[in-house]
């Protein structure tokens, strides 16, 4: 793909280029005044992303030397799962963000053009709301957000009475949330929970690099009992938005009610903070963490993920809940947690 393309009309000022030394910097001012902007649109995810592997395509629309849209796009290659162009990548919002339609269709057909020439099995983009109406889309993710109070009584009212008990007995238990906890608490939780799930976990390293990225935009908060670590979550906060990402809990933690105490200190951190939107991310429906957010009083949003099929002969289904992959995670919940920790992020990098 050339460095500069053109959206097909000869009059039209708008060009699609290719992100370049430089860039980061106009390209968070944009995303920092984009109404649709999410977290994941920031500049700095390209460099996450590609430490983990991936070639990185991030384009913008540029009108009159000013940036007017977006589009952040890394190509994963797999034996495993196929070959896919996906904006973005190990994040549960992505796809085009522009400030006017003509920005929008230049970036999108760019990014056709860019997936034809690729000859990936797809471009994915995951967009938050139905922006593509004519491509087919998957319906399988549904988001959580909801706005909330600036206060904790009213927050902690506005929970179902069932979720509330849940809350109250992690109280009750003696629970303790700690944020700004430890890193290696917080990996050696999150590892073993989503072990438990049968599913393969990212490389410390790439938590690491989160935290140190982001900063104080990046945040762990560690709950424990009598001392031990029970459940920890890794939380981004964007604007008035918190955004607790990366979580779980340990077994022994379930019986104190640990992720349901864990969800509810960082709301009250996120209050604290000045957030007012609580987003509980996205979940695949009628499943268990489906639920269990329904369970705290958040509908859920359809998450019409947008396809551009190129080698692939229908949407692809890369996803624990496709039969194919349920002897695996059945063996995968078997591991011990020292070998499913080397094991994992050799899969989970190629996962997406």
């Amino acid at each position: 793909m050339p460095d500069h393309v053109h959206d097909g009309c000869p009059a039209s000022p708008c060009v699609a280029k290719r992100f370049g030394r430089g860039d980061d910097a106009r390209w968070d001012a944009f995303v920092a005044q984009a109404q649709q902007a999410t977290f994941f649109h920031r500049a700095a995810w390209r460099d996450i992303v590609a430490r983990l592997g991936h070639r990185c395509h991030y384009l913008y629309a540029e009108r009159a030397g000013k940036i007017a849209g977006v589009l952040p796009l890394a190509e994963i290659r797999s034996r495993l799962f196929g070959h896919a162009l996906i904006s973005t990548p190990f994040c549960v919002y992505g796809g085009v963000l522009a400030s006017d339609a003509e920005s929008d269709a230049c970036l999108t057909q760019a990014a056709v053009a860019l997936a034809d020439e690729l000859r990936v099995d797809y471009l994915e983009l995951r967009d938050r709301g139905l922006h593509h109406p004519d491509w087919p889309v998957k319906d399988l993710y549904v988001g959580f957000r909801k706005p909330i109070e600036a206060d904790d009584d009213a927050n902690m009212k506005a929970i179902p009475r069932k979720q509330r008990a849940m809350v109250r007995k992690g109280i009750a238990a003696g629970l303790e949330a700690h944020h700004g906890g430890s890193l290696a608490d917080f990996y050696r939780v999150y590892a073993e929970s989503v072990r438990n799930l049968g599913t393969p976990v990212l490389p410390r390293s790439h938590y690491a690099r989160l935290q140190q990225t982001f900063g104080e935009d990046c945040e762990i908060t560690v709950v424990r009992h009598q001392g031990q670590p029970v459940a920890a979550v890794m939380s981004f906060y964007f604007r008035d938005e918190v955004h607790p990402y990366y979580g779980g809990s340990v077994r022994h933690g379930r019986e104190l009610a640990a992720n349901d105490f864990m969800y509810w200190s960082v709301m009250q951190r996120a209050v604290a903070r000045g957030a007012r939107v609580f987003d509980f991310g996205r979940s695949k429906q009628d499943t268990g963490s489906y639920h269990f957010k329904k369970h705290w009083g958040f509908e859920p949003e359809p998450l019409p993920y947008a396809y551009h099929l190129v080698r692939a002969t229908g949407v692809p289904n890369v996803s624990p809940t496709n039969r194919k992959y349920h002897l695996f995670i059945k063996g995968w919940q078997r591991l011990p947690l020292r070998v499913s920790c080397a094991l994992g992020p050799f899969l989970a990098r190629n996962l997406g």
